[in-house]
């Protein structure tokens, strides 16, 4: 996915290699994500634009979003750290879909590139998400969608464990969380008020927000199912926007 400096950086600054992992079978396949997948998905086709020259999907794994944007692009590009992830993409599309290996703080694409880009599902990786602001809005074309998801660090969940003390993470805070209890390099989880302020930093100008995977639980998926949250989810990403409730927040910026 990342590493976590510039061009200098040595093999130990990776936060998420996904080089031998099987991340396509072992985290969708295997463990019920559906109805993230699905969200992730309404999210995508509301903020994408219908129409797209060069287009890139930064981060993008193996493609799992890819059948969202190849039909809406001349040229479509996807960009990951793994080249594990990059070989399953191409053998899953072929020549419908280009791809690149590199560095998400030194992408080796050229200032105004492309006219729309996504990145979904990878900020939770970054340390330096002013760093990989500015990457990304220096490769957009000048008026460029941006269409962006970021881990969100103020939900409900973590406020109840914050408030009965199971957490000392303050989920009020702007300050980055570092979720080490994850696993050995942990994730990174950002405050909506925080995360702004960089895509502004950078430039950008927000011009619509979306509350995804708002019903995240396995206990509502056995529950409700994922069909019946799917429909509620519709409806969800837009009326809870405002107060970016769900643990995806999703951005459509532009430059």
């Amino acid at each position: 996915m990342t590493k976590d400096s510039t061009k200098t950086a040595n093999p130990t600054d990776v936060v998420a290699d996904y080089n031998g992992y099987d991340y396509k079978k072992i985290f969708w396949e295997d463990a019920d994500r559906k109805y993230e997948d699905m969200a992730d998905r309404l999210a995508i086709r509301k903020l994408l634009p219908a129409h797209m020259d060069k287009f890139v999907d930064i981060a993008g794994g193996y493609g799992r979003l890819a059948d969202e944007y190849i039909p809406r692009a001349k040229s479509a590009t996807l960009f990951d750290y793994s080249k594990t992830e990059l070989k399953q993409a191409q053998d899953l599309y072929g020549d419908k879909l280009h791809t690149k290996a590199g560095d998400i703080y030194d992408l080796p694409f050229s200032d105004d590139s492309f006219d729309a880009l996504m990145m979904v599902r990878a900020t939770h990786h970054f340390k330096d998400m002013q760093k990989v602001s500015d990457q990304l809005y220096r490769v957009l074309k000048p008026g460029g969608i941006a269409v962006i998801e970021v881990a969100n660090k103020k939900t409900l969940p973590k406020m109840f464990r914050y408030w009965l003390k199971k957490s000392d993470i303050n989920p009020f805070s702007r300050d980055i969380a570092h979720l080490k209890d994850l696993n050995s390099d942990g994730f990174y989880n950002y405050h909506p008020k925080y995360i702004e302020e960089v895509f502004k930093k950078s430039g950008f100008t927000i011009e619509k927000v979306l509350s995804v995977s708002n019903f995240r639980s396995a206990k509502l998926k056995k529950l409700f199912g994922t069909k019946n949250l799917v429909r509620l989810e519709k409806g969800a990403q837009s009326l809870l926007a405002p107060i970016r409730f769900a643990p995806s927040i999703y951005y459509k910026l532009k430059k």
